[in-house]
């Protein structure tokens, strides 16, 4: 008989039928009733197991985590909060589970122990809950491109460029560690690496993403990126997911356009997909808010969060009208902030991105033309000669959820751009091409997955929504 999915069977008409579920054991009550998830749904079947039909030998197998397959007839539930249950008429253990030595026991565990047994973590209701989404999000990521005529491009993982100019990059080699060969003036000799030079895994696909906008419109990338900074945060990894689209022919406004309808488009889509995980993680976030003191609370619950975002148009203002905001706010004027904001030109902070968005608009915030000295090189310079179209995307509880800009589509503001940043000139010769032959104004943005999977789910450190977290000191796993 063909196993059906433990989510499937919950939703079906229940005729007495017979069926196969097959499962871990959540629970076992009375020597009776087994609580079976496979992991299709956050939700458990309740099996129950006719009084004296089972020899001793295998009741005391059925312990938490333990492996199940059971037959049985699917019939309505006279217990409350299910509509069904099976009634089993055989049962075969698959694979035991010590209860002595099982980690995982039916109880609350905190989210750093379970950080330890990520190998078994995905068994608990949280992250069960958390990869789910994982999956619709990712899914609802191709479906909104595919929608609208984007090409996914597989962008490389191992380069030479630094997209971000900000070296934390790991190195690639295969040179002996301990005897590496040097050149006439005593440094490594990269020469004689594996890739002929000095490579590292990618900060960002943008770089090469812009050469593929370049030829096929529009595109967009979606794989993993790595940093070295050692950031030991709730909101850092040095192991991440970026999602990248480029868009040739577009403006920064065309570009502040589509991160709005994207955002929207993927909250829309997991309100709409993931109403039982979500109902799971709002109650979760609920009860973790209750233990804060009052003033750490935040104002809006996971479910409402999720609808502002939805429901709102997203409010967009210039950098500079933002400061003007700031400084003249209360918490700035009364010294809350442990930023102040005091002059142009400065780098705002998430406190200042969230009182914005939680305080001021009530909505979420897209603020543009940021001061061209703390940005990127490759964006396009406004002709006030002091900023650049950037835009950064400003959510509640997060603050920065999205970056990007216009890019730089002119040949000799690029180069000299790189050149005042003291950029290798040498190792953008392919991307200052694409200036010399055919260029067109063009824009995009990234979107780091997990700072979305962090809004979508409530949780609240980054190493809770990735299913193995690297950070400094960890590679576990």
């Amino acid at each position: 008989m063909k196993r059906t999915k433990i989510k499937a069977l919950l939703a079906t008409e229940p005729t007495g039928q017979t069926v196969l579920a097959q499962g871990w054991v959540r629970t076992f009550r009375n020597n009776q009733f087994i609580a079976l998830n496979d992991g299709s749904t956050i939700n458990n079947i309740q099996a129950v197991v006719t009084l004296n039909s089972l020899d001793d030998t295998i009741l005391k197998r059925i312990t938490t985590g333990a492996c199940l397959s059971i037959t049985g007839e699917l019939i309505p539930s006279p217990a409350k909060g299910q509509s069904v249950e099976l009634k089993v008429t055989a049962l075969e253990i698959l694979g035991d589970s010590d209860a002595e030595k099982f980690p995982l026991q039916p109880k609350k565990h905190s989210l750093e122990f379970l950080r330890e047994i990520a190998h078994l973590r995905s068994r608990t209701n949280t992250f069960g809950a958390v990869m789910r989404m994982r999956h619709a999000m990712a899914f609802a990521v191709h479906q909104f491109f595919h929608e609208r005529g984007f090409f996914y491009i597989h962008t490389p993982i191992v380069t030479g460029s630094d997209a971000e100019g900000a070296g934390a990059m790991f190195r690639v080699t295969t040179l002996d560690a301990n005897k590496p060969p040097r050149d006439e003036q005593g440094n490594v000799n990269f020469k004689e690496d594996f890739f002929g030079r000095e490579t590292n895994l990618t900060v960002s696909g943008q770089l090469e993403g812009e050469t593929y906008a370049l030829a096929l419109g529009d595109i967009y990338t979606f794989g993993p990126t790595f940093r070295a900074e050692n950031s030991n945060t709730t909101r850092h990894l040095a192991e991440f997911w970026m999602i990248e689209p480029e868009m040739a022919f577009f403006d920064l406004q065309d570009n502040m356009q589509l991160a709005e309808e994207f955002l929207q488009y993927l909250v829309r889509y997991a309100l709409q997909h993931c109403a039982d995980d979500l109902e799971f993680l709002h109650k979760r976030a609920q009860e973790e808010e209750a233990t804060k003191p009052q003033e750490q609370r935040s104002e809006l619950g996971l479910l409402d969060r999720l609808r502002f975002v939805a429901d709102n148009d997203f409010q967009r203002l210039s950098y500079t009208e933002a400061i003007d905001i700031l400084k003249n706010s209360n918490p700035n004027k009364k010294k809350k902030f442990q930023y102040l904001v005091e002059e142009w030109g400065v780098d705002l902070q998430s406190e200042h991105e969230r009182f914005l968005v939680e305080k001021h608009f009530k909505k979420p915030v897209i603020l543009y033309n940021y001061p061209k000295d703390i940005k990127a090189f490759y964006m396009r310079q406004n002709e006030d000669g002091k900023t650049v179209a950037a835009m950064d995307v400003l959510f509640p509880g997060i603050g920065e959820i999205i970056g990007g800009s216009q890019r730089e589509e002119r040949y000799e503001r690029l180069l000299n751009r790189i050149h005042e940043m003291h950029l290798p000139e040498k190792d953008l010769w392919w991307y200052l091409d694409l200036r010399k032959f055919g260029s067109a104004p063009h824009a995009g943005f990234g979107l780091g997955f997990e700072r979305l999977m962090l809004f979508v789910t409530g949780m609240t450190n980054i190493r809770d929504v990735i299913a193995y977290p690297r950070y400094p000191g960890n590679a576990e796993f």
